[in-house]
């Protein structure tokens, strides 16, 4: 009995490991349908997958490399990529689902190594003046 519990503990312990670590994979399940702004543009809308929809406000672990963007505020307000700088969605490489947008109240240094992240991820559908995936109340948790 022992052993199953124990067997059990360690099965669902590598398994949150495993979405933390790929969670990059559930911010993919998104598509994209264009509409006509008030303006008459061009505008892109998210579509997000219903089960992507259940982390919205909800407090997720992410792995990325940070993005700095003076415009947002400073090192409080950044792009988090899951791809190093020279490849993220900035430069061409990549999709709109590959970064969030984060606020912190820490300070976060650039730098070209990985950080982990924790915070509240909110899926925006609507507010063109901000990013697809915005995470709040974001804390360093391994660098």
């Amino acid at each position: 009995m022992r052993v199953l519990l124990v067997t059990t503990v360690l099965f669902f312990a590598q398994l949150t490991h495993a979405q933390t670590e790929n969670f990059w994979h559930t911010l993919a399940q998104v598509s994209f349908k264009t509409v006509k702004d008030p303006n008459g543009y061009d505008a892109e809308l998210p579509i997000f997958s219903k089960y992507l929809k259940t982390f919205h406000g909800k407090k997720v672990a992410i792995k990325g490399y940070v993005i700095p963007l003076d415009e947002l505020g400073g090192s409080g307000k950044f792009m988090l990529s899951s791809l190093p700088f020279n490849l993220c969605y900035f430069c061409g490489a990549a999709g709109p689902e590959t970064v969030v947008e984060v606020e912190t109240t820490d300070k976060v240094k650039f730098s070209t190594k990985q950080i982990t992240m924790e915070g509240i991820i909110y899926l925006n559908e609507s507010d063109p003046n901000h990013h697809i995936y915005i995470f709040k109340n974001a804390k360093i948790i391994n660098q």
